[in-house]
C-alpha cells in the first residue's frame, strides 16, 4: 500500500502545478487540502508521528506543493522516519527515498527563497541516504557550495572532497579541479574561522578536508610543479597564482626543496611581507640546510604582530626541531622554552618537553666534577615526566629515555661527597643552558 501511495503521489505532482494555476491556492480540492493539512498538523506538532503520518499524506495528495512549505518540510522529516523504518525493504526504502529527494526539489521549485536551505537539506540527505553514486552527490556538492558559500554545513565541504578525490582516482576529474576543489573548500573553511576562531567543529572539518587532500597523494610535489611550472611561465607576476603555488606546496610533504617555490615564496616576500611569506622563506632555506637565514626568516616571522602565540609556539617548536638537528642545542633549547610559554592550547607541549629532555640528555658538561657531568640526566628525566604527561601517547617513548638516563645519576655515595641529598634542589648550568631541578641519586 506504502509503495502504490508513494507512486500516485508522484504522478499527482507532476500535474499540481495545473491545478494550483488554475484552481487557486489550494488546488481543485481546497476542502480536502485544508482538512487534511488541519489533521497532520495537529498530531505533527505534538510529535504523534504515527497518526500525523497518514494524514500528511492525504494532505500531499490534495494539495498542489506551492500550498504550503510546511507541508513539504514536516514531510522531509516523516519520510527520514520512514526510511529509517524499513531499512530491511530494499525496494520500499529506496522509493522513500525517491519521495524525500523530490519534496526538496519541489520546495526550491515552489519557494525560490528558500533554495538555499532546501538543496543544502537535500545534499544532507543525499549523504546519508544515497552515496553511493560519487558523481551524482559531487555535482549536488557543488552546487549547494556555490549556493550557500562560508554559510554552507562544514560537513558538506568533506564529502564534496572525498568525492573530487574518489572521482580523479575513477578517472573522471583531473588533477586541476580537484585541486580547485581543495582550494574553494579551504577558503570558506578558513573564513568562517576567520571569524570565529573557536568553532572546534569547523577546524575539526577543516583539518579532516586537509587530512583527506594530502593523503589523497593527488597533489604530489612532482604533480604540483608539472601543473605550476607552465602557469607561472605564462604570467609570473601573479601574486595570487604565487601565493596558490607557495601554499600548495608548503602543505604537500617534501615539497618546499624547489626552484619553484623558491621562485614564489622570494616574490611574495618582496611583494608583502608578513609572517606568512616569512616563514615561507623559512622553510626554504632550511630545507636547503641554510641555518643563519633559516633562522632569520623565521624569528621574522615571530616578530610580525599578525601571527598569534599559537602560531609562534608552533615556529618557535619547528626552530627548535631544526636547530637540534643541526647540532646548535643552546638555540634549539631556547626556541623549544619560547614554545612552551607560549601554547597555551598545549598542542605541543608534550612534544617540545620531550625534545627539551632529548636536549639535555645528549648534553656533555665537560671540565665539571662528577655531581656536574651527571646533573644533565635528571633535567632530562624531569622534561620526559612532562612530556608523557602532557601527551599520554608519548608515555612509551619518555619511560624508555627515563630508564636510559637514570642510569647515569650519581650513586648516594657521590652525591654525600658534595654534601647533597636526594630531592635537594639543585641549579644546572651546562653548554649555555639553565635549569633548575632535584638531586636524585642511585644506590648499588
Amino acid at each position: 500500500m506504502k509503495k502504490i501511495f508513494v507512486i500516485v503521489s508522484v504522478i499527482a505532482l507532476l500535474f499540481s502545478g495545473v491545478s494550483a494555476s488554475a484552481y487557486g491556492k489550494y488546488g481543485k480540492d481546497s476542502a480536502e487540502c485544508l482538512k487534511y493539512l488541519s489533521f497532520y498538523k495537529d498530531h505533527f506538532k505534538v510529535k504523534n508521528y504515527k497518526d500525523a503520518l497518514p494524514n500528511w499524506r492525504k494532505a500531499f495528495k490534495f494539495c498542489p506543493p506551492s500550498a504550503n512549505q510546511t507541508m513539504l518540510i514536516d514531510g522531509t522529516s516523516l519520510m527520514r522516519q520512514e526510511i529509517n523504518k524499513n531499512k530491511k525493504n530494499a525496494q520500499l526504502r529506496e522509493s522513500l527515498i525517491d519521495t524525500l529527494m523530490l519534496l526538496h526539489d519541489l520546495r526550491m521549485q515552489n519557494f525560490p527563497k528558500m533554495k538555499n536551505k532546501a538543496i543544502e537539506n537535500k545534499t544532507l540527505d543525499m549523504i546519508q541516504f544515497r552515496n553511493k553514486d560519487k558523481a551524482v552527490l559531487y555535482a549536488l556538492c557543488k552546487e549547494t557550495i556555490a549556493d550557500n558559500k562560508e554559510k554552507t554545513k562544514a560537513s558538506i565541504f568533506v564529502n564534496y572532497m572525498n568525492c573530487s578525490v574518489e572521482l580523479y582516482q575513477a578517472g573522471q576529474l583531473d588533477i586541476d579541479q580537484v585541486i580547485s576543489d581543495y582550494e574553494l573548500c579551504m577558503g570558506y573553511l578558513d573564513a568562517v574561522l576567520a571569524a570565529n576562531p573557536s568553532d572546534t567543529n569547523t577546524a575539526n572539518i577543516r583539518s579532516a578536508v586537509e587530512n583527506l587532500f594530502v593523503s589523497s597523494r593527488v597533489a604530489s610535489c612532482e604533480n604540483l610543479i608539472a601543473i605550476f611550472t607552465p602557469k607561472h611561465q605564462a604570467d609570473p607576476d601573479n601574486l595570487e597564482l604565487l601565493g596558490k603555488i607557495a601554499n600548495m606546496m608548503r602543505s604537500t610533504e617534501d615539497c618546499t626543496d624547489n626552484e619553484l617555490y623558491f621562485t614564489a615564496v622570494t616574490a611574495l616576500y618582496k611583494a608583502d611581507p608578513n609572517f606568512q611569506t616569512a616563514y615561507g622563506l623559512y622553510r626554504m632555506f632550511a630545507s636547503k640546510g641554510d641555518a643563519a637565514s633559516a633562522n632569520k626568516y623565521l624569528e621574522e616571522a615571530i616578530a610580525f604582530t599578525e601571527s598569534d602565540d599559537e602560531t609562534d609556539a608552533q615556529y618557535y617548536y619547528e626552530s627548535a626541531v631544526f636547530n637540534h638537528k643541526g647540532g646548535n642545542k643552546t638555540k634549539a633549547y631556547a626556541s623549544a622554552q619560547k614554545a612552551l610559554s607560549l601554547d597555551h592550547d598545549g598542542d605541543i607541549t608534550g612534544k617540545a618537553n620531550m625534545l627539551c629532555g632529548t636536549i639535555w640528555g645528549s648534553t656533555s658538561c665537560k671540565g665539571g666534577n662528577e655531581i656536574e657531568s651527571r646533573a644533565p640526566f635528571w633535567v632530562a628525566v624531569d622534561f620526559m615526566v612532562r612530556a608523557k604527561n602532557a601527551d599520554p601517547s608519548l608515555t612509551e617513548e619518555a619511560d624508555r629515555l627515563i630508564g636510559q638516563y637514570r642510569q647515569y645519576f650519581p650513586e648516594k655515595s657521590e652525591a654525600f661527597m658534595y654534601n647533597l641529598t636526594d630531592g635537594e634542589r639543585y641549579t644546572v648550568n651546562c653548554g649555555g643552558m639553565s635549569a633548575v631541578t632535584t638531586v636524585r641519586t642511585q644506590s648499588k
